[in-house]
């Protein structure tokens, strides 16, 4: 396993759709282990394919902090979004120092299939649905600057230049 690098904010490749997975294989489970280890090394909730520069439609995501137990999204569809929405923070590992409020669905069902192949169903609230509908935005090319207004985005633009001036 490698911690890879991830990609930053603007990246060309965080704006492009991103490819179906087509072969269930070593490859593709060396890459999913190696996106779990990039991610906690992070200490992230949820990392997409697209964020360590590679366009295929893949997400995972860990609950819990304290005790590993990461899923995993591979071609994943949302089949449900409630009709109920929160306007809460998030934040994203390839916008380092930024979170931002984000409105977004309460409830979400994602159907995907795992490392292994099979076929699932994924019903989370809250915030888990928040992490699931962020990491199915990548692989869409869409990030959460993308949901805000344009003088908000311009805003967080500056916050993040003047975040990553001060870490050089």
């Amino acid at each position: 396993m490698a911690i890879l690098k991830v990609v930053k904010y603007p990246d060309p490749i965080l704006k492009k759709k991103c490819l179906p997975v087509s072969e269930f294989d070593l490859t593709l489970s060396r890459l999913l282990d190696d996106m779990l280890e990039t991610m906690y090394a992070d200490n992230g909730m949820g990392l997409a394919a697209n964020q360590i520069g590679v366009s295929q439609r893949i997400f995972i995501m860990d609950e819990n902090p304290t005790e590993p137990n990461p899923l995993f999204f591979i071609n994943p569809e949302i089949v449900f979004e409630s009709e109920e929405w929160v306007d809460e923070s998030e934040g994203c590992l390839s916008f380092p120092g930024i979170t931002v409020n984000i409105k977004r669905p309460q409830k979400v069902v994602v159907k995907a299939f795992d490392r292994e192949g099979l076929e699932f169903l994924c019903e989370r609230e809250n915030y888990a649905a928040r992490c699931l509908l962020h990491e199915y935005d990548h692989l869409e090319g869409i990030t959460f600057f993308d949901r805000l207004s344009v003088l908000k985005r311009k805003m967080y633009e500056k916050k993040l230049l003047k975040y990553r001036q001060s870490t050089m």
